[in-house]
C-alpha cells in the first residue's frame, strides 16, 4: 500500500474542506494509498512538515490556497526528496489551479489526484534560496492578497481582493530600477512587475500574456511603467485589459533569468504572500522540476472555465436572497451549503457581500440588505478618499455587525 501525506489548511477559505474531507480520504483509500492527515497550525508549518517528512511518503497532497501549495513547494524543494504533489484548491483565488485544470470543487479535484494526468511543470527560485509556484512581484496592489482579512475573504472570497484594492489605488508608489535578462535589458521607473507562470494572476485570466505553456522554461514577464499623465494612464490601462504586446507603457517578454536592482527597498511578494523587500532580486526558472497531479494541462484548464462559474460570478449569485454560502457556490459544494445552513449557523447570511448602511440611531456602519444600498454608498462618493472610507466602513461593518 502507498502512503500519502495530506496536509490541508483550515483556515482556507471559510474551512469547508471539513465538509468534504472524510469523503476526500475515503476516495484516497480507496485508490490504495495509506493517508496521513495533518492539519497546519501556522504559517511556515507545511514548509517545516514536508521538509521534515517527504522521504516518508510517497505522495503529498495539499489542500488550501495558493500560498499553501507554495509552503509545500518549498517544503519539497528544501527536503531534496522528489515526490508527486496532489491539490486540493480551496482558496480565494487558486490561481495556479486553474491554470492545470484542477477543478474548484474539493471532492472533483481528490479525483484529479487519483486519476489525473502527472504534470512536469516549471517552478521559480528567488535570491538563489527562496522559491515560488508561479509568480513573483512588487509594485502596486502586490501586498493586497496578504493584507487583505482573512475574515474578509472568507465572506467574499475574490471580490474582498478587488474592494481592498480599489482602497489602495491612491497611495501607490514608483521604483527607479535597473532589470536585466537574455531578453530586455534597461533602466526606468516602474509600478508594477511580475515574473509569472501561469494563466491567470489575482484571478484576472490573460493578465501574464498569451501563448503561455508551464513547462517551456521560461517566465512570462511584466513590467509597468510609471505613468507621467492621464493619457499614460489610460494607455497603460488599455495595455493591460487587452493584453497588448510590449509598447512605451508596459513591457512584456518571456525569459530565463531577471534580475531586478533598486536604490531603495521593494516589497516582493511570491504567490500571494509577503517575500520581503530587497535591493536587489534573482529569479531563476527552475525547468521541469515539480510533477503535480493536473487536469490534463492547459486543455482541460479552459474546459474547467468554460464549465465552472468564477469567483467574481459566484459572489454575484451569492448577493442575491439564495440560501448557498458564498464558498460553497464559489466551489460548487452545495452540501457544505446544506450542512452549514441546516446547523443553525448564520454563515449563509454571513457570507453574503451584502450592502452596508448608517444605523440612524448611533450612525455606526451594519451589514444590511438590499444589495442596491451598497452600490448607492458607493456611487455616493466624488473623491478617492471618500471611496476609500466609505468601502473601508462597509467592510468592516461586514466583519464586525452591530
Amino acid at each position: 500500500m502507498k502512503k500519502m501525506l495530506l496536509l490541508y489548511n483550515p483556515k482556507s477559505g471559510t474551512g469547508q474542506i471539513r465538509f468534504s474531507l472524510s469523503k476526500i480520504i475515503e476516495r484516497f483509500s480507496a485508490a490504495d494509498y495509506d493517508v496521513t492527515v495533518y492539519p497546519t497550525k501556522a504559517p511556515g508549518d507545511a514548509t517545516d512538515t514536508v521538509r521534515a517528512r517527504a522521504a516518508d511518503y510517497d505522495m503529498i497532497v495539499c489542500s488550501g490556497g495558493d500560498g499553501t501549495l507554495d509552503e509545500v513547494v518549498t517544503g519539497l524543494m528544501e527536503s531534496g526528496v522528489e515526490r508527486t504533489v496532489g491539490y486540493i484548491p480551496s482558496g480565494s483565488t487558486n490561481d495556479f489551479a486553474g491554470s492545470i485544470g484542477i477543478p474548484k470543487h474539493a471532492e472533483r479535484a481528490a479525483d484529479t489526484v487519483v486519476d489525473g494526468e502527472a504534470f512536469q511543470c516549471d517552478i521559480g527560485r528567488f535570491n538563489g534560496k527562496d522559491y515560488f509556484v508561479y509568480v513573483a512581484a512588487f509594485g502596486i496592489l502586490t501586498d493586497v492578497s496578504y493584507q487583505t482579512k482573512q475574515e474578509l475573504k472568507n465572506l467574499l472570497g475574490h471580490a474582498a481582493y478587488i474592494i481592498e484594492g480599489v482602497k489602495r489605488l491612491g497611495s501607490w508608489r514608483s521604483y527607479s530600477l535597473e532589470v536585466e535578462s537574455d531578453a530586455f535589458s534597461g533602466s526606468g521607473d516602474f509600478i508594477y512587475g511580475m515574473a509569472s507562470n501561469a494563466n491567470s494572476i489575482g484571478g484576472f485570466k490573460g493578465l501574464p500574456g498569451k501563448d503561455i505553456e508551464l513547462d517551456d522554461g521560461l517566465f512570462e514577464v511584466m513590467l509597468v511603467r510609471t505613468p507621467l499623465n492621464l493619457q499614460d494612464w489610460q494607455r497603460t490601462i488599455n495595455a493591460l485589459l487587452m493584453n497588448e504586446k510590449s509598447n512605451d507603457n508596459v513591457i512584456r517578454f518571456k525569459t530565463h533569468r531577471l534580475v531586478i536592482r533598486s536604490r531603495e527597498p521593494v516589497a516582493w511578494t511570491r504567490d500571494g504572500e509577503d517575500g520581503g523587500e530587497h535591493t536587489c532580486v534573482e529569479l531563476e526558472n527552475m525547468p521541469r522540476v515539480l510533477t503535480i497531479m493536473a487536469g490534463g494541462g492547459i486543455e482541460a484548464a479552459e474546459q474547467v472555465a468554460k464549465t465552472e462559474p468564477d469567483t467574481a460570478e459566484a459572489a454575484e449569485v451569492a448577493a442575491s436572497d439564495d440560501t448557498e454560502t458564498a464558498d460553497a457556490a464559489a466551489s460548487g459544494d452545495t452540501e457544505a451549503a446544506d450542512m452549514t445552513v441546516s446547523g443553525g449557523a448564520e454563515t449563509a447570511d454571513a457570507a453574503l457581500p451584502e450592502s452596508a448602511k448608517k444605523d440612524e440611531s448611533n450612525g455606526s456602519v451594519s451589514a444590511a440588505r438590499p444589495h442596491a444600498d451598497f452600490l448607492a454608498m458607493l456611487m455616493a462618493t466624488t473623491t478617492m478618499q471618500e471611496l476609500v472610507k466609505a468601502l473601508t466602513e462597509i467592510t468592516d461593518g461586514m466583519i464586525n455587525p452591530m
